[in-house]
């Protein structure tokens, strides 16, 4: 390929394909986002702002059907084309099941540690973090401590929290510690202030994120969080793809949550917004970006709005509603252009509790053809060999 080669590579948040080797140990046996899906549509279990078997055309023509069935086995209803695109799926060896875990593989890092959790118990944190937080904060307590879905903590607590004026602290079984905080009545840049002094503290526990949840509303019209969700997240201890990248003076675009996930190191520019607005980004990076520069996207809806909610509708409309804007990214490629579209892990919305899953990923773009299973890291290796940055890391290209 030349210099003017460019990359995409296009996050579907949560969109696992089920055969993970490891799910087991994870209590995720079974589980498999997609196909359930697939599955639940076609039986009539997914009726609600939608109707039918999945309808994913342009996905299912680059190989999703092929790679959901290469990665598990499993029926896929509706998704049944013959792949015309590089098609195949990828398994992680990292030992979480999230964001930066999988981000990070997928840059060509396997996590080196073993990430701290904070139990399932109610209180959920240790007494000094309490404190620290508290002192950090500059209130007497805190709300919430407790593993919860972070709609539904906001709704339990947002009376007490404009009561009393305490953040209202939750976790979950990923590595994270999220506070949620009224943009007016706590404010926003004291929220943000109160992550970024506290996230040095988890970081040095191997907490992978802070996360600043603002919200604005009011018991009368209901709550809602709002698009200045922040991320502090532990910064890699190796570079990655973006650093490899950026080190060749080549532009990096992060889309969606990249730069907060690779704590901005690399990234040249940062686009943020609901996935709606996402996509337009997309859309123009696939027109405008530069010669030799990486796209680097992430989607996070189908994970934030539907997979932890158990919403299968919710989340097959969120997949066809991306399939049918793919055309508007795919006409603007040019020969040389390496799209990539993949996951980070799973959140089968069928699957019991509300937590992400342990799955395999599709791997699936343009040109290239059949490139069977894979090592996430191999997606980070192969588009270095692409754009002819010299990477450092695990992943053989599949090129």
């Amino acid at each position: 390929m030349s210099v003017q080669a460019r990359a995409f590579l296009v996050v579907l948040d949560s969109v696992g394909c089920g055969g993970a080797p490891d799910a087991a140990e994870f209590g995720d046996e079974g589980a498999n986002t997609l196909a359930h899906i697939a599955q639940a549509c076609a039986a009539g279990r997914a009726e609600e702002g939608r109707s039918g078997p999945l309808s994913l055309p342009h996905l299912d023509a680059l190989g999703l059907g092929a790679a959901i069935q290469l990665a598990s086995g499993a029926e896929t209803p509706g998704l049944d084309a013959k792949p015309t695109g590089l098609w195949g799926a990828a398994t992680e060896v990292s030992r979480g099941k999230d964001t930066p875990s999988g981000h990070w593989e997928l840059a060509g890092l396997p996590v080196p540690w073993d990430w701290h959790y904070f139990p399932d118990t109610n209180p959920c944190f240790e007494a000094d973090l309490v404190a620290k937080v508290c002192a950090l904060a500059g209130t007497d307590g805190i709300l919430g401590n407790r593993h919860a879905s972070g709609t539904l903590i906001i709704e339990q607590e947002a009376e007490a929290h404009a009561r009393t004026g305490w953040p209202i602290c939750y976790s979950s079984v990923d590595s994270v510690f999220q506070i949620a905080a009224h943009e007016e009545i706590f404010g926003l840049d004291r929220l943000y202030n109160l992550c970024s002094e506290l996230a040095p503290y988890l970081h040095a526990m191997r907490v992978g994120r802070v996360i600043a949840r603002p919200y604005v509303g009011d018991a009368k019209q209901g709550y809602t969080r709002t698009q200045n969700r922040k991320d502090f997240a532990i910064e890699a201890p190796a570079p990655m793809l973006c650093d490899w990248v950026s080190e060749a003076g080549r532009d990096v675009i992060g889309i969606g949550k990249i730069s907060d996930i690779f704590s901005g190191r690399g990234i040249s520019k940062s686009h943020k917004g609901a996935d709606a607005d996402l996509m337009e980004h997309l859309v123009e990076a696939s027109k405008t970006a530069p010669d030799g520069s990486l796209t680097f996207a992430n989607f996070v809806e189908f994970d934030s709005l539907y997979g932890h909610r158990r919403d299968v509708s919710g989340y097959a409309r969120a997949l066809e509603w991306f399939d049918s804007q793919l055309p508007r990214v795919l006409q603007n490629m040019r020969a040389d252009d390496l799209l990539i579209i993949t996951a980070d892990h799973g959140n089968d919305p069928t699957w019991r509790g509300n937590d992400h899953t342990r799955e395999r990923v599709p791997v699936v773009g343009l040109g290239g053809g059949a490139i069977g299973l894979r090592a996430f890291a191999d997606v980070a290796a192969s588009i270095a060999g692409h754009l002819q940055v010299k990477a450092d890391g695990p992943g053989r290209s599949f090129l």
